[in-house]
C-alpha cells in the first residue's frame, strides 16, 4: 500500500506539470503576480525577478511549472513590510530562454546565487516551494553564509524517497531518464482535470484548477528537464553544511497515507539537518498556500519574526 501511495505522488507530480488542460475561467490570470505599481523587473539568464515593497529582502521562489503568481497572498501579507524578489524560472509563464535545452535546476541554483551576490543583497531570508525549497536548500548547503533563514514549503533534500526509503540516485536514473524521453517526445498535452492522481496538488477542486492553469502557462520541454533535474538530485549528504535555520512545512491529508508514514518520511529525510524545524499543516496537499491561506500566512509570521531587527 505504501509503495502505491509513494508512486501516486511522483505520478501526480508529473502528471500535473506535464499534461496541463487548457481552462476556462481560472480563479486569476496566470503569472499575473501582485506586484504593486511600483515593482522592478530583473532579467537574469534562467529566471526572472520581480522585486516588490521595501524593507529587509525576502526571495519567493515557486516550485515546478508554476509562475511567480503562487505567492500572490503572500505578496499582500509581506510588501508593505519587506522587499520582496519574486522569482519566476524562465519557461514557467514566459518565454524559456537559456532553459529551453539542457539541465534545469542546476544552471538555476548557481544564478539565483549568483544574483544574490551581485545585488548586494545580505543574508536574505528565502520561502520555496516545491523545487523552490530545494533550490533554497541546495544554496544554504554551498553557500552556508549567504543566507539569513530558509522556509522550504514541501519539498523533499531527494524526492527518491517517496519511492523507497532505501532509494538511491542510481536506483531512479533509469526511470528518470524514460520519463524525460517520453515528455519531450509526447510535446505539450493536455489532460483531464478529473485525473485522479491530481488530487495530491490541492485539497479543493478551485485550488486544483489553479494549480492547472498555472502550469497550463509552463513550457513543456523546461517542465520535464526540471522535474528529471530533481529526481537525480540528492542533498542529504550536504545538509550538515547548512549553517542557517530551516523550517520546513508539510502538508498532510488522508490522500497522501498515513499520518505516522508522512510523520517519518519528513523527519528521516531532513534528520542530517542541525538547525531545522518541522511543521505539519493538516488538512492540506501540494500546495499548502491554497489549501490552508491562513495557517499559511501564519507560518511566514513565524518565520520572519525579528528579521531584519
Amino acid at each position: 500500500m505504501k509503495k502505491l501511495l509513494r508512486a501516486a505522488l511522483v505520478a501526480a507530480t508529473l502528471a500535473a506539470a506535464l499534461n496541463p488542460p487548457a481552462l476556462a475561467n481560472p480563479m486569476q490570470s496566470p503569472g499575473t503576480g501582485a506586484a504593486a505599481p511600483s515593482s522592478a523587473q530583473v532579467d537574469r539568464t534562467r529566471f526572472t525577478d520581480t522585486v516588490v515593497g521595501t524593507g529587509p529582502d525576502v526571495i519567493l521562489i515557486p516550485g515546478l511549472a508554476s509562475p511567480r503568481a503562487v505567492w500572490d497572498r503572500t505578496v499582500e501579507q509581506l510588501q508593505g513590510r519587506y522587499r520582496l524578489h519574486l522569482v519566476q524560472v524562465r519557461g514557467f509563464g514566459d518565454d524559456p530562454g537559456a532553459n529551453a535545452s539542457g539541465p534545469v535546476l542546476e544552471p538555476f541554483v548557481e544564478d539565483v546565487a549568483d544574483y544574490i551576490r551581485e545585488a548586494g543583497l545580505k543574508r536574505p531570508a528565502v520561502i520555496g516551494h516545491s523545487m523552490g525549497g530545494l533550490t533554497a536548500a541546495m544554496i544554504a548547503a554551498r553557500y552556508p553564509d549567504l543566507l539569513g533563514r530558509v522556509l522550504i514549503e514541501d519539498s523533499l533534500p531527494f524526492i527518491g524517497l517517496i519511492f523507497s526509503p532505501m532509494a538511491t540516485v542510481d536506483a531512479v536514473r533509469p526511470q528518470a531518464d524514460a520519463l524525460l524521453k517520453a515528455a519531450l517526445a509526447a510535446g505539450p498535452r493536455a489532460q483531464d482535470p478529473a485525473d485522479p492522481t491530481l488530487a495530491t496538488m490541492s485539497a479543493t477542486e478551485a485550488g486544483r484548477r489553479q494549480v492547472m492553469a498555472w502550469s497550463a502557462t509552463a513550457d513543456h520541454r523546461v517542465t520535464a528537464q526540471a522535474f528529471h533535474d530533481v529526481l537525480l538530485t540528492d542533498i542529504r549528504p550536504d545538509l550538515g553544511r547548512i549553517t542557517t535555520q530551516v523550517t520546513v512545512l508539510y502538508p498532510y491529508d488522508s490522500v497522501v497515507g498515513p499520518v505516522d508514514y508522512v510523520d517519518a518520511l519528513y523527519a528521516n529525510a531532513y534528520a542530517g539537518l542541525n538547525r531545522v524545524s518541522l511543521k505539519r499543516i493538516d488538512a492540506s496537499r501540494h500546495f499548502i498556500m491554497l489549501d490552508q491561506p491562513e495557517r499559511f500566512a501564519a507560518a511566514v509570521d513565524s518565520f520572519l519574526l525579528g528579521y531584519g531587527e
